[in-house]
């Protein structure tokens, strides 16, 4: 059965979902705050609207795949937000990797207007958004999840309920913090083992089948041998899903001194120029820091 879907922060994934929606037969109309973002779209024949309001009308299935905290509250809420313009009983999707307490707050004010509410983060690449093999974390009523349950079969290899709204954030959040502790970890040792003498590809090859790998391991360091850190997960992100973990740990007076300490890594990655890298490029960091460390005196 065709729906008739809004996609509503049309960047990496949320233009990966959208198109892996329109393959399946879907009715997808995206939105994107930038200018840019929405011409260049359309130029390369996706459907984009010139509005909010013009995404959502005639449409009952809004997913929202938007960078922060803020950005989502400025598109559910207020008079000209998502909750006052989409259509009666629609079904929303919060996509976003946020704090719990934001996805909470705008999931009560859209129940309030009668929507179903779904807090469903993500774990994957754009490429694995465009070709259906996400893992989707899902908080939220059952009847709603009934609902969703077709599209989210087209968007991922599977899926899993965490309970209430705002509990899949509390699951991404931490599924996060280990991830970008893992890579930073993993970078850290195969630079070292490279600047002690071991050939990467073989020191690549030994521990992908050792104690060490992971799957991070394993599905970036491949693009890193290559010096490819083309943005499947951008560094910048990950120093944000770090801070939001630090946060979450501060509500609950719970130190993260690991998370701490590894969010610090990832913005001095900031710092030294791997903005819009993906993250394996703290292999790169490390590697330069060699380098120096060779050439000293």
């Amino acid at each position: 059965m065709t729906e008739r879907i809004a996609v509503i922060g049309m960047g990496q994934m949320g233009s990966a979902m959208a198109s892996r929606l329109s393959e399946a037969q879907h009715d997808v109309m995206g939105y994107d705050i930038s200018d840019a973002v929405r011409r260049n779209l359309s130029s390369q024949g996706v459907k984009m609207a010139d509005s909010l309001a013009a995404a959502l009308a005639g449409r009952t299935t809004v997913l929202t795949s938007l960078p922060d905290p803020n950005a989502v509250k400025g598109a559910w809420l207020g008079d000209d937000g998502i909750i006052a313009l989409a259509e009666p009983g629609s079904m929303l999707v919060e996509l976003s990797t946020i704090d719990p307490d934001t996805m909470r707050e705008v999931g009560a004010a859209a129940s309030v207007k009668g929507h179903g509410v779904l807090d469903c983060p993500v774990s994957g690449s754009p490429n694995e958004a465009g070709t259906g093999k996400l893992i989707l974390l899902v908080g939220g009523e059952d009847a709603v999840l009934e609902r969703a349950g077709p599209l989210f079969d087209l968007l991922g290899q599977t899926w899993q309920h965490t309970g209430e709204v705002g509990t899949a954030k509390v699951v991404k959040i931490v599924n996060n913090m280990m991830s970008m502790g893992n890579v930073l970890v993993a970078s850290e040792a195969f630079s070292l083992g490279v600047a002690a003498g071991v050939d990467p590809q073989k020191l690549f090859d030994v521990i992908s089948v050792s104690g060490g790998r992971s799957h991070h391991f394993t599905k970036r360091f491949p693009n890193a041998l290559k010096e490819d850190f083309n943005p499947g997960f951008k560094m910048e992100l990950g120093e944000k899903d770090l801070s939001l973990g630090v946060a979450l740990g501060r509500a609950f007076n719970m130190p993260t001194p690991t998370a701490s300490l590894v969010r610090e890594m990832y913005a001095l990655a900031l710092a030294e120029g791997y903005r819009g890298k993906d993250i394996v490029a703290l292999m790169d960091m490390y590697r330069q820091w060699a380098k120096r460390g060779q050439d000293s005196p």
